[in-house]
């Protein structure tokens, strides 16, 4: 039986997708570096448990040298990423992580052939959003086969968890990012503005560097990619205010202090708020001569998203059924994947928005 290792376990979602994968019939390896957690869970779960670091990627290699899958659920990635891939690429081990952070998938993307020349899998991004808008991508473009720019955005009214919360202020100083002309292109937090239905009706929307700014690229070839999310006033006027006051906040002792008021603040929701929730998605493919098309997905609440994601992901990486090197959900498995996970609703077409 193929083995799967789940880095971060003990985390808010690490910890929902090894149960999920507990009750799946996965019997996953739980490993992170705080051993008095994982001895906690391994005890709850009844799994077999692994305290490394990664300050050492050889080290860590030998930790995965009996293991066929890695799904990282250790946020900031940008601080365990590309320690985890060098870990992989060494021990001959796939790796798969739930991250939405650009500058990641792009460290991960570049090790493309180091990872081909390894026969390993590199599979970032195997979560919400990037599962579903990268679907939602290919599928538009199947649409619109001489599409020349994409908009994705998604709604959802779910408050992040820590880790969540952890990872946005590790990014506070990169402000936004889109795709231009095939090359990413930094702009300012909340640079731009519309009004989108995502499936309840018009909200407002601003951008946000999603992973899908890089995935639905990398995936689709189309050259120009914006990701939109709603964005109620308050959180546009903050928006606005980053630009201002992100060298502040992005300094190491304002950063700590607000990574530490979220652990306390907020862990995450309860099952039965996850249970309630629901994401809406939605996406804009455009032609040079200005025609466009859209479709839209529906999907419950994102962290129970994220795991059923991950998970889909991660057992066909066991299955043997992913190449190796870089790899995008949609690119991989096609814009049908995401109808197969969590009751996924969709797509809903329209010839205009």
């Amino acid at each position: 039986m193929a083995t799967l290792l789940i880095y971060g376990s003990y985390g808010y979602n690490g910890r929902l997708i090894a149960e999920e994968a507990t009750q799946r019939g996965l019997e996953p390896i739980l490993a992170g570096r705080d051993r008095e957690a994982l001895v906690e869970q391994a005890a709850d779960l009844g799994l077999e448990h692994r305290a490394f670091g990664l300050s050492d990627p050889g080290a860590a290699a030998e930790e995965l040298a009996d293991v066929d899958v890695v799904l990282n659920c250790a946020g900031p990635f940008s601080n365990t990423a590309d320690e985890l891939v060098e870990a992989c690429i060494e021990s001959g081990t796939d790796y798969v992580d739930i991250t939405g952070e650009i500058p990641v998938i792009e460290r991960v993307k570049r090790r493309s052939d180091d990872a081909e020349e390894a026969e390993v899998t590199l599979f970032p991004a195997a979560a919400l959003s990037s599962v579903p808008m990268d679907c939602l991508a290919a599928h538009l473009v199947e649409r619109m086969p001489d599409a020349t720019d994409l908009a994705l955005g998604a709604e959802t009214f779910r408050p992040p968890s820590v880790g969540s919360i952890t990872t946005l202020f590790e990014g506070l100083e990169d402000g936004g990012a889109i795709r231009n002309e095939g090359r990413l292109e930094h702009v300012p937090a909340g640079w731009k503005s519309r009004r989108i239905d995502f499936g309840r009706g018009i909200r407002p929307a601003v951008t946000m560097p999603l992973g899908d700014v890089s995935t639905a690229h990398y995936t689709t070839g189309v050259s120009n990619v914006e990701v939109y999310v709603f964005a109620p006033p308050p959180s546009r006027l903050a928006l606005k205010a980053h630009r201002y006051v992100a060298p502040l906040l992005a300094t190491g002792p304002v950063r700590e202090g607000l990574k530490r008021l979220a652990q306390v603040l907020r862990e995450g929701p309860s099952k039965r708020a996850r249970e309630r929730g629901t994401t809406y998605f939605w996406g804009e493919a455009t032609d040079d001569e200005g025609e466009r098309v859209v479709s839209r997905l529906r999907m419950s609440d994102p962290y129970v998203v994220t795991g059923a994601c991950a998970l889909a992901v991660a057992q066909r990486v066991l299955d043997g059924e992913v190449g190796s090197g870089y790899r995008t959900p949609a690119g991989e498995f096609g814009p049908e994947f995401v109808l197969g996970i969590d009751e996924a609703e969709g797509f809903f077409d329209e010839a205009t928005p």
